[in-house]
């Protein structure tokens, strides 16, 4: 009986490249060979290793304090954390590089806040209308049915990247390979009113692209460990 009764306005959903004082004259596109990238990821993990081959990757868990304290104590050279997530908490000062949409989508969702209620609180819906951002929630309704109908979850590296310019939604889409080696994109274009439409028609055009071979070839990777 619960509903997801508004979408607030949502946050820069990018990812953040946050770096050690020994790199701050770097760009991610200009770490040397080897440089150690901490992510817990998959979906960051496989587009940057597309797209730098060169760069070294290890996984990084705990909270934001506890993964900026393995960056400073140089256990890692750089770590990837969402731009929202700093904002949020006060920490925008360690965004070292906002990382473009063309070299990593973000994740479904990231940067914007839902409100669950009852769906029969029609009270509590009715104060939840203020609260609601039209744009963001008709970006996220796309990103959420494209995700829904690649049945992907966290543990695919699923990305998207949206936006509304008047009444044109856009949805850029991919889905990559744990080795970044196959990585499948595609955007497709419509009325923001058929948001949730646009999102089912574009992870057909991927998985009839080959992404659902990759989507499978992980799944299979998983049942095995």
């Amino acid at each position: 009986g619960l509903i997801l009764g508004c979408v607030t306005e949502r946050v820069d959903p990018a990812d953040a490249l946050v770096v050690n004082a020994k790199h701050q004259d770097r760009q991610l596109e200009t770490l040397p060979e080897g440089t150690t990238i901490g992510t817990s990821s998959l979906r960051r993990l496989a587009q940057l290793r597309h797209h730098f081959p060169h760069l070294r990757f290890k996984d990084v868990r705990g909270n934001v304090n506890t993964r900026l304290a393995k960056l400073d104590t140089g256990e890692y050279d750089a770590i990837i954390l969402a731009v929202a997530g700093l904002m949020r908490l006060g920490m925008g000062d360690r965004i070292h590089q906002s990382i473009p949409p063309e070299i990593s989508l973000h994740a479904v969702g990231q940067g914007a806040l839902g409100i669950e209620c009852r769906a029969e609180d029609g009270e509590v819906l009715e104060l939840l209308k203020v609260l609601e951002h039209a744009a963001t929630r008709d970006r996220c309704l796309a990103e959420r049915a494209f995700l829904r109908e690649l049945e992907g979850g966290c543990q695919v590296p699923i990305g998207v990247n949206t936006k509304v310019e008047e009444q044109t939604l856009t949805l850029t889409g991919m889905v990559a390979s744990l080795d970044g080696k196959k990585l499948i994109k595609d955007t497709i274009f419509g009325n923001s009113s058929e948001a949730a439409e646009l999102g089912r028609e574009l992870a057909v055009r991927l998985r009839n692209a080959g992404a659902g071979e990759i989507l499978a070839e992980i799944l299979a990777e998983i049942e095995r460990s």
